[in-house]
Order: structure tokens, then C-alpha cells, then sequence
């Protein structure tokens, strides 16, 4: 059987990668379904850092971390708040004070296994929600909590 290189085996619809493009497509049809997508690319990126760019992790750490602590409403009012700051008119940069009571990224990562991981989620008809939006959103509150307790036994952030 496959295995990705989070360590988890391949699901029906393939590896994580595979699960990750299809979440994004549904979510693109989807308007609530998409009030979990930067839980999804952060708990992705964080799961196969070599998908992305390592000096992103520490933030997406924290925003996973942010939302374990406070929610999707909070995140999806962050995510306002930097989409207008990031406006060519304001010339505001990224504003990182929300996500500075967070412990950064402790070195030495990525863990080896994940709790959950992405083929471990459930599709069949209705994709993703195929039990509603709100069965969705607790197992993307499982999934960002299985990746950043994976992350947090590494140790005291660098």
C-alpha cells in the first residue's frame, strides 16, 4: 500500500496530496465548505512541509494555533482583517500581532506520524460534506489538532 510521505497510508482516493486537491476543487463550489481553508493549507503544509516553503511554517503553526484556540468565526475575521491590510491602497504589511501569544514551531520537525492525517478523512456522495458542513468542520478541528499536538511533542518552539 502507498504512503505518503507524512507517513500515513494512501486512502481510496489516493495520498494526501490527492484528498488536499480535492478539498480544494469542492471548496471552490462551495462557499461554507471554504471557511475552513486556511485550517486545510495549513494543516497540509504542515503535515508535508516539503509542499511548501519553510519560512512560512512558524505563521502557519500559529494560525493553527489560533484556531484550535478560537475558532473559524475568529479565523475567517483575521483572515478579513489581513485580506484588507494586504490592499494595494493601505501598503499595510501582514499583521503578525494576533498570532504572537502562539508558541513558534519547535525545530526539528516534521513529525514523523500525524494522529490524523489527510487520507483519513471520509468522502463519498457529497464529497467532503457528504454528512453536512458541520461534521466537515469537526474533523478539520481533528485534523489541525493531530498536526499541531504532532508538532508541539517535538518540543519548545525555536
Amino acid at each position: 500500500m502507498a504512503q505518503c510521505d507524512c507517513g500515513a497510508t494512501a486512502g481510496p482516493l489516493g495520498v494526501c496530496a490527492d484528498y488536499y486537491n480535492t478539498i480544494l476543487a469542492e471548496e471552490q463550489l462551495d462557499p461554507e465548505m471554504y471557511k475552513w481553508h486556511a485550517v486545510v493549507v495549513c494543516a497540509y503544509l504542515l503535515q508535508h512541509p516539503s509542499r511548501g516553503h519553510e519560512k512560512y511554517l512558524d505563521s502557519q503553526f500559529r494560525w493553527l494555533q489560533f484556531y484550535l484556540d478560537q475558532g473559524i468565526d475568529a479565523v475567517l475575521r483575521l483572515r478579513a482583517h489581513q485580506v484588507a491590510r494586504n490592499n494595494h491602497r493601505s501598503r499595510a504589511s501582514y499583521d503578525m500581532a494576533p498570532l504572537e501569544p502562539y508558541p513558534p514551531l519547535p525545530a526539528g520537525g516534521p513529525p514523523a506520524r500525524f494522529r490524523t492525517s489527510f487520507s483519513d478523512l471520509p468522502y463519498g456522495d457529497g464529497g467532503f460534506i457528504l454528512d453536512g458542513h458541520a461534521a466537515y468542520g469537526e474533523r478539520m478541528r481533528t485534523l489541525a489538532s493531530a498536526t499541531a499536538e504532532a508538532w508541539k511533542s517535538l518540543g519548545p518552539g525555536s
